[in-house]
């Protein structure tokens, strides 16, 4: 059942496929440039590139060109699109700094009296740069899943 609404739903396909790579790059690049094999990446928000701009740019270009771009379903695609890039371009990514700052406070009380606190996750969201290449990577692999299933 699982596979046959994968196969019969390229639009549901190509964002998987595009979440699925976004994610594994994130391990390649953190392998690159750290000479470390980070394997909880794969299952963490933040970080280049982003698979949530991946996700939803492949979802939305892949159903526009399946159903028609002037259809509300790729409208509602790509406003849903629009608003989770702006949520990790933004909110998150302030959310982030936030808790950069929080951190480097938890990390100034622990060195008088009081105890430290556990520090925060600080890579919540994601730079327009990591945005945009998750972006560009959703709508490669939207276009592909789309010539490939035509």
């Amino acid at each position: 059942m699982l596979r046959n609404i994968l196969i019969f739903n390229p639009s549901l396909m190509a964002a998987l496929i595009a979440w699925a790579i976004a994610q594994i790059l994130k391990v390649v690049i953190e392998l690159i440039f750290t000479k470390k094999m980070n394997w909880a990446l794969l299952f963490q928000a933040g970080g280049m590139p982003s698979s949530h701009s991946a996700m939803v740019s492949s979802a939305a270009l892949s159903i526009g060109l399946n159903s028609g771009f002037y259809q509300p379903d790729f409208t509602v695609a790509a406003i849903f699109a629009m608003i989770v890039i702006y949520d990790a371009t933004g909110i998150r990514r302030e959310s982030g700094r936030q808790a950069v700052l929080i951190n480097s406070i938890i990390e100034e009380f622990s060195k008088g009296k009081i105890p430290p606190g556990e520090k925060l996750k600080e890579v919540l969201g994601h730079t327009p740069g990591e945005a945009f290449l998750g972006t560009l990577l959703g709508l490669t692999i939207g276009f592909l899943v789309y010539i490939s299933v035509i």
